[in-house]
């Protein structure tokens, strides 16, 4: 299993979902993006605070078996 350090969880923040680093920030909304066909560039120029290698993670960490 990958370590996913950029993605956090807490029952309190966005309903308990994943998130990037705690921020108000779900993997789903990242993946989602990616599906509708928003570059990873586009994304870092949308939410300056997110890092690459956020974004990478979110997909690694969507497509893990855990999270489905």
């Amino acid at each position: 299993m990958p370590d996913f350090d950029r993605i956090t969880q807490s029952p309190d923040k966005m309903g308990g979902k994943p998130c990037i680093r705690g921020m108000r920030v779900t993997v789903g909304m990242i993946v989602g993006q990616i599906g509708v066909g928003t570059s990873i560039d586009d994304l870092l120029v949308e939410y300056p605070y997110l890092e690459r290698e956020d974004i990478l993670q979110a997909l690694r960490y969507a497509g893990a078996p855990s999270f489905a």
